[in-house]
């Protein structure tokens, strides 16, 4: 494909597109100093839920990507937002770890751990996943006809050792033996992400690219607001992947820092 014209704004996903675990893609902090040199605005958007924007902001400056806690949106942002929209006030049965439990509550929904009280069941990326948490989810959903809000599609997180079953996988658990379907799934690709991204920065769409390594999330997302979506090679998509994938990018690059045209032929 073509190189990438300039944009006034660059949405970058995080795991896989500016690093993997704590080691930056090689190029992404000197891509990204160039293009907010040049005057275009960055945002950071992840599915991970695990840490909250200012940990994510703090991460991205000790690998050499100064950011603000306000430059990243998270998934669990994306829940918070549509809870208080969709369903103000109810209890949440959270299938999640420490951090999404603390956000919810901290947010005004209460966190429950008997089904019978809960008035929606969310799912999230769990390392803590366990029987017991299914059978709550499982006991929410059947005997007392709890919705299901999931937090991401993703089937698994990008790492240097290959990576970890994401939220995916919980939500398959839940849906395989409860037969029922989340109502919604918030983050990437939904516009749920996305748009107050874009509020906050003030662009259009049209002059916004969103960069990531899915074509299912990443590029995805930038089709749902009428982006441009580029895919990365640099974390859980293959040139093979990326020639077979339903959901077709308006840019293939080896990584961000083929944004810039003097380093596409750098290795």
């Amino acid at each position: 494909m073509t190189q990438p014209p300039r944009f006034a704004a660059y949405i970058f996903d995080l795991d896989g597109t500016v690093y993997l675990d704590e080691q930056p893609i090689p190029g992404a902090p000197e891509t990204i100093a160039r293009l907010r040199d040049a005057g275009s605005q960055v945002a950071f958007v992840t599915n991970n839920p695990l840490k909250a924007p200012s940990d994510y902001a703090a991460r991205l400056t000790r690998i050499g990507v100064p950011a603000d806690p306000d430059e990243v949106t998270t998934s669990v942002d994306a829940l918070v937002s549509y809870l208080q929209r969709h369903h103000p006030g109810r209890a949440v049965l959270a299938i999640a770890e420490g951090e999404v439990q603390r956000r919810l509550a901290a947010s005004g929904s209460p966190v429950v751990a008997d089904p019978e009280q809960a008035g929606v069941v969310v799912v999230s990326f769990d390392r803590t996943f366990s029987y017991e948490k299914l059978l709550a989810g499982f006991r929410a959903v059947r005997d007392h006809g709890a919705p299901i809000v999931a937090t991401n599609p993703d089937p698994y997180c990008p790492t240097q050792n290959g990576g970890l079953p994401d939220c995916a996988a919980m939500l398959a658990a839940l849906e395989a033996c409860t037969g029922a379907r989340a109502e919604a799934m918030v983050g990437k690709p939904s516009r749920h992400m996305l748009v107050p991204v874009l509020e906050r920065l003030g662009v259009d769409a049209h002059d916004v690219a969103v960069i990531g390594d899915r074509p299912l999330t990443d590029v995805a997302l930038a089709q749902a607001v009428g982006a441009t979506g580029i895919l990365v090679l640099s974390g859980a998509t293959s040139a093979t992947d990326a020639e077979t994938a339903e959901i077709r990018p308006d840019y293939v690059l080896g990584s961000i820092r083929e944004l810039l045209p003097d380093q596409r032929s750098r290795p």
